[in-house]
């Protein structure tokens, strides 16, 4: 949407909402977070293949600045990519908020960083997606999900000991607390025995400490 938000910087809203009526037609071109969505959509199949009776999957609610006169383009856009989202709000330009918190957001991800910022202090897990490089291949049927274990997968209490108390006070936590399993655990991911039985070419979760 490079052109579209070029037209709303320079030209303002009704230009914008102009344009793209004349273009409802034509699909929107894949962001940074299409293949990301597409391999989600790839788990999500087989888990209703292999639990056809459970619910545990992966609900995408795409959130956007449009207004809804954008809404015809949007969902030409879903169609046409074939891809399963159900659930859509436009803010019209307002804080995205009030819909993550009424959505019941696990995660949210934008390419706005001021909006990332303003979902991580509401409580609201967050982050900055990027376009990956034009070389880089992504894969839209396998899931690779990687998550930094500092202060992220798992809570930043060491993180928070070693910056107010100094490494020797860090070392004596971690000593005391060895056998106490971090909190933060992936708990409102799909169950983990639905996880171990999606054929691993499909889904490839890695936990790293950066």
């Amino acid at each position: 949407m490079d052109e579209e938000q070029r037209i709303y910087m320079e030209q303002g809203v009704e230009e914008y909402v102009r344009y793209q009526l004349q273009h409802e037609n034509e699909p929107f071109s894949p962001g940074p977070a299409f293949p990301f969505v597409k391999a989600l959509e790839a788990v999500n199949k087989q888990l209703r293949e292999l639990y056809p009776d459970s619910e545990d999957i992966f609900d995408i609610v795409l959130v956007t600045n449009n207004h809804a006169q954008v809404g015809v383009r949007l969902i030409n856009s879903i169609n046409h990519y074939d891809l399963f989202i159900e659930r859509f709000c436009m803010t019209g330009g307002n804080s995205p908020i009030c819909y993550l918190k009424a959505y019941h957001t696990n995660l949210y991800l934008s390419a706005d960083a001021e909006k990332v910022r303003e979902a991580i202090d509401q409580g609201i897990a967050a982050a900055t997606i990027f376009s990956p490089s034009r070389d880089m291949a992504v894969s839209q049927s396998q899931l690779r999900v990687a998550f930094d274990g500092d202060a992220v997968l798992f809570s930043d209490e060491s993180e928070r000991i070693v910056k107010a108390h100094g490494l020797d006070r860090f070392f004596e936590h971690e000593k005391a607390h060895e056998n106490k399993p971090l909190a933060q655990v992936l708990h409102k991911l799909p169950r983990a025995p639905e996880w171990s039985q999606v054929a691993p070419q499909n889904l490839s979760l890695a936990g790293t400490k950066l």
